[in-house]
C-alpha cells in the first residue's frame, strides 16, 4: 500500500498494471429527497446514505405501461412491483384477523391465493408444503421476440390532472414541482384527495411531517391540528415507510409509539390501535428465544399447555408492519419452505452429478453436490468466487437442466455472461485452486455449455427482466418460470418483495441457488434476506475457498474480518492520498480522476469511479460531481443541469438504477443511453430520477465494479463509516484503488468495530415452524 505525499498522486505509479474492462457508467443509484432524511424516523438508514436511498424512484406509478410492446429494465421492475401490490390487495380483501407469528398464508406455494381461500374457509389446502412434487414433463419455452433495444418514454399524468394538483399545492404553499409526482401517486382525483386530506402529501417522496402540517394549515385553517385523525394516520404510515427505507420490514411497537410522540401525536398508543383497526398496519407477536428475559417493552404470550393447567408465559416482541412488507415476507417464507421441503427433480443419475462435481473439484464441486440434492442452497464469496456458480450452471446445462442465472444489475449480467463465455467449450470451469483440474461436462445437442438453447448466448438475465418476462426462459401456462435451476447472483441485494416474487415464480421441484458476498452493504429495499437465511441455517451453505487475487484482494479480505492491513502494492494497486481539509479533498479527487490515474495507471477517465459516503456536505456526491463536470464535461446545463456527454445515474425506482450518459435534450425530455437502451425522461421527472454519476455513494455502487476506483473519506465522514461501507467501497475496484484519506484513525476503527446496523425483520421467525430441522 502506497502513501502519496500531499503534492504527489498516483501519476508516480507504474503504468500497465493488468486490469479488466467494465461498463464504468453503471451504477446502482438511488437519489436523495429534497427535504432530506428523517431524524425522527424510528431507525436510520445505513451509514449516512439514507438520503441516497430515501425513496428515489417512488415516483413510479402503478399504471405505467411499457411503450411499443417493449419492456425495459425500469419497466420490468415496476411491472413486478405492481404484480406484488395487486397480490397484496387481493389478500387484504380476504384477510380476517391478525396473523399469528409463523402462520402460513398458503398451504402450497404453487397456488398461493387458492390455498389462502381454502384455509380461511375451513377447506383442506391443495397440498402440504412438504409434499413431494411429481416430476413434470419438460415444456418448451416460447420463442422470444428479439428486437432492437426499445426507446422507453416515461408516461406522465394527464396535464389537466397535474394542473389541478399544481393549483392546490400553490394554494397550500407547497412547491408546485411536486405536482406531477402527487398526481401520479394519487390518481385522477389527486386534487380532490389533497383538499380533503392534505396530509396525503406525505406520500410524496421527500415531504416531511412539518411540511405537510404547514400545507394542511394553509388549506384547512383552524381545523388542522396534531390530534387530527387524518394526520395521525398519515404520520404512522410515513414513519413505517421511513423504517422500510432504512431496511426494516417491521418495527417494535414501542419504537413506533416513541416516534409518533416525537412527531407531536397526542396519544401514540391510540394512533397505533386505530391504524390496526383500520387495516393500515398489521400487528405480530413474535416469540423471542427462550434465553431472552422479558424486557419492559415486551409482551408475553401463553402456551396454555402446562401439565398442571397453569399457563406458561413466554416473552414475545410486538411488531407493527405495513401490510405490503408483511405479506411479502410471509410469502417469501412460504416459498422458501416449499423449495426446502420439496425434493428436487431427478434430472440425471446421481453418477452424472458426481462426475460433474469431481471434475469441478474443491468448493465448486461441493456446490454442485449440494445443488444436486437440495432445493435451496446458499453460496458465499467475493468476485473470484463467481467461477463456482458458473461451473454449476455449465454442469447443470450439460445434464439437460433448464438453468439460468440472474444478476442484480445489467453490469453484473454482462460480467457473468463474459465469465461463462470465457470457459473452455463444454467445460465446467477451472475449478478451485485446490482442485487440480479444469473439469469437463457433456452437453445436449444444440445447447452450448452455458448458453440459452434458443439463442446460443449465455443464459444470464437481470432479476427484474426475468420476473417481467423481458429476459429469461419465459413462463408456463400456470405462470411458473420454465426453469429447473435458478442462480441468483448479488443475493445480498434482494429485498423481501423481490425475493418473494422470485420464489413464487419457481415451480415445484426446482432448485434455487442464492450467491453473493455477505460483506457488502445490504439491499436498498427492506429486509436482509441473504443474511437472515445465512443466520437461520435452514439449507446447505457453501463458502468459497477462492480468494480475490492480488493486493486489492488481500486488502479487502482483511477488511472483511475487521483488519485494515498494510499490503504490498508494487504496481501501485493501492495508493493513499492524505488530505487536510474538504477543499483539498475535492481538488485531489478531480486530479486523480482526470489526470493521475489515466496517466500513471493507464485507466481512462470513463472507467474510473469516485465513491464517497454521502450526497451532502463539502465532499459529497453533489460537490464532487459539480467539480468533475466542470473539469470533464463543462457546459451550461440547460436541461435540469445536464448536457450531452454527462455521465449519469438514472433511477426510475428505489434500488433499481441503470447507468448511462446524456445523449440530448429536446421537448420530449432528457434522452439517455442506459445499459444499451434509449430512455427518454420527461422534464418533470429529471430532477428526482437522474443525477450526475461521476461520483456515487457506496450504496449506489453495490453490484458494480470498475477498473479504477477513488474512495473519498473526508473528515466529516467519520459517522458514516462502518466495516460494510468500507468493504463495499474498496471492493468496487478491479485494478486500482486510490483512497483520498482525511479521517485519520477513524478508518481502522470503523473497520474493526463498525458492524452493520441492525434491521428488524421477521423472516427467521417465519421460517422456524416451517423448516423442521436446520440443514448442514
Amino acid at each position: 500500500m502506497s502513501t502519496e505525499p500531499p503534492e504527489e498522486t498516483a501519476e508516480n505509479a507504474e503504468p500497465g498494471t493488468p486490469g479488466e474492462s467494465a461498463d464504468t457508467s453503471q451504477t446502482a443509484a438511488a437519489s436523495e429527497t429534497a427535504p432530506g432524511t428523517a431524524p425522527d424516523a424510528p431507525a436510520e438508514a445505513e451509514g449516512t446514505e439514507a438520503e441516497s436511498t430515501e425513496a428515489e424512484g417512488t415516483e413510479a406509478e402503478d399504471g405505467r405501461t411499457p411503450g411499443a410492446g417493449q419492456v425495459s429494465e425500469a419497466e420490468a421492475e415496476l411491472l413486478a412491483q405492481r404484480a406484488e401490490r395487486e397480490r397484496i390487495e387481493r389478500r387484504k380483501a380476504e384477510r380476517r384477523g391478525p396473523i399469528e407469528a409463523g402462520g402460513k398464508l398458503s398451504g402450497t406455494a404453487a397456488d398461493l391465493l387458492a390455498a389462502v381461500r381454502a384455509v380461511e374457509s375451513g377447506e383442506q389446502p391443495v397440498a402440504p408444503v412438504s409434499e413431494e412434487a411429481r416430476p413434470a414433463p419438460r415444456r418448451p419455452a416460447p420463442e422470444p421476440v428479439r428486437q432492437a433495444p426499445p426507446v422507453t418514454v416515461e408516461p406522465v399524468p394527464a396535464e389537466g390532472v397535474v394542473a389541478a394538483v399544481r393549483e392546490v399545492l400553490a394554494r397550500g404553499g407547497a412547491p408546485e414541482a411536486l405536482a406531477a409526482q402527487a398526481a401520479g401517486l394519487l390518481g385522477e382525483g389527486a386534487a380532490q384527495a389533497l383538499r380533503a386530506d392534505p396530509w396525503q402529501l406525505l406520500r410524496v417522496a421527500g415531504v416531511r411531517p412539518e411540511q405537510a402540517d404547514g400545507f394542511a394549515r394553509a388549506l384547512l385553517g383552524g381545523e388542522a391540528g396534531p390530534d387530527d385523525g387524518r394526520r395521525e394516520r398519515a404520520v404512522t404510515g410515513w414513519l413505517l415507510e421511513q423504517a422500510a427505507v432504512a431496511g426494516h420490514t417491521a418495527l417494535e411497537v414501542s419504537a413506533l409509539t416513541a416516534a409518533l410522540a416525537r412527531q407531536g401525536v397526542p396519544d401514540p398508543e391510540e394512533a397505533v390501535r386505530t391504524a390496526v383497526s383500520d387495516g393500515d398496519v398489521l400487528v405480530f407477536r413474535d416469540p423471542l428465544p427462550q434465553t431472552d428475559a422479558p424486557a419492559p417493552w415486551r409482551d408475553t404470550a401463553s402456551d396454555g399447555d402446562g401439565a398442571d393447567g397453569a399457563e406458561e408465559e413466554r416473552p414475545v416482541r410486538v411488531l407493527v408492519a405495513l401490510e405490503r412488507y408483511a405479506m411479502a415476507e410471509e410469502s417469501l417464507a412460504d416459498g422458501l419452505a416449499r423449495l426446502i421441503g420439496s425434493a428436487p427433480r431427478q434430472d440425471g443419475p446421481d453418477a452424472e452429478w458426481e462426475r460433474a462435481a469431481a471434475s469441478a473439484g474443491g468448493s465448486a464441486g461441493e456446490l454442485i453436490r449440494a445443488v444436486a440434492g437440495h432445493g435451496l442452497v446458499l453460496h458465499t464469496g467475493g468476485e473470484a468466487s463467481l467461477a463456482e456458480p458458473a461451473a454449476l450452471l455449465r454442469a447443470a446445462r450439460g445434464l439437460g437442466l433448464r438453468a439460468w442465472a440472474a444478476a442484480h444489475t445489467p453490469v453484473g449480467r454482462t460480467r457473468f455472461a463474459a465469465l461463462l463465455e470465457a470457459a473452455p467449450a463444454g467445460g465446467t470451469g477451472a475449478g478451485d485452486p485446490d482442485s487440480g483440474g479444469s473439469g469437463s461436462g457433456e452437453t445436449d445437442a444444440g445447447v452450448t455449455a452455458a448458453g440459452d438453447e434458443r439463442t446460443g448466448g449465455p443464459a444470464v438475465a437481470t432479476v427484474a427482466g426475468l420476473l417481467s418476462g423481458a429476459e429469461g426462459p419465459g413462463r408456463d401456462a400456470d405462470g411458473a418460470l420454465l426453469l429447473d435451476l435458478l442462480v441468483v447472483l448479488d443475493a445480498p441485494q434482494l429485498d423481501v418483495e423481490t425475493a418473494a416474487l422470485v420464489t413464487e415464480s419457481l415451480p415445484d421441484g426446482s432448485r434455487l441457488l442464492l450467491a453473493g458476498d455477505p460483506g457488502v452493504l445490504w439491499s436498498a429495499g427492506p429486509g436482509r434476506v441473504f443474511a437472515d437465511l445465512l443466520a437461520a441455517r435452514v439449507c446447505p451453505q457453501i463458502a468459497s475457498r477462492r480468494p480475490d487475487p492480488g493486493p486489492l484482494g488481500e486488502l479487502v479480505s482483511g477488511v472483511g474480518i475487521g483488519e485494515l492491513n498494510q499490503v504490498a502494492a508494487p504496481g501501485k494497486e493501492v495508493v493513499i492520498v492524505p488530505v487536510r481539509d474538504p477543499g483539498e479533498a475535492v481538488h485531489r479527487t478531480v486530479q486523480l480522476v482526470a489526470d493521475s490515474v489515466p496517466r500513471a495507471i493507464g485507466v481512462p477517465v470513463e472507467e474510473t469511479q469516485v465513491i464517497t459516503p454521502g450526497h451532502g456536505g463539502a465532499v459529497g456526491t453533489r460537490a464532487l460531481n459539480a467539480a468533475l463536470k466542470e473539469r470533464l464535461n463543462p457546459g451550461p446545463g440547460r436541461f435540469g443541469g445536464f448536457d450531452p456527454g454527462d455521465r449519469i445515474a438514472y433511477s426510475p425506482a428505489l434500488g433499481r438504477t441503470v447507468p448511462g450518459r446524456v445523449v440530448k435534450a429536446d421537448a420530449d425530455g432528457l434522452h439517455l443511453s442506459c445499459a444499451g437502451e434509449a430512455v427518454v425522461v420527461p422534464q418533470e421527472r429529471v430532477e428526482r430520477s437522474v443525477r450526475h454519476g461521476w461520483a456515487l455513494t457506496a450504496h449506489q455502487a453495490v453490484g458494480v465494479r470498475w477498473p479504477a476506483v477513488v474512495v473519498v473519506l473526508p473528515g466529516d465522514a467519520v459517522q458514516a463509516l462502518s466495516r460494510p461501507w468500507v468493504y463495499t467501497a474498496f471492493s468496487r475496484a478491479d485494478r486500482h484503488l486510490s483512497v483520498v484519506h482525511g479521517v485519520e484513525q477513524a478508518l481502522p476503527r470503523a473497520v474493526a468495530e463498525g458492524a452493520a446496523k441492525p434491521r428488524t425483520t421477521r423472516l427467521p421467525v417465519l421460517l422456524a415452524p416451517q423448516v423442521p430441522a436446520a440443514a448442514g
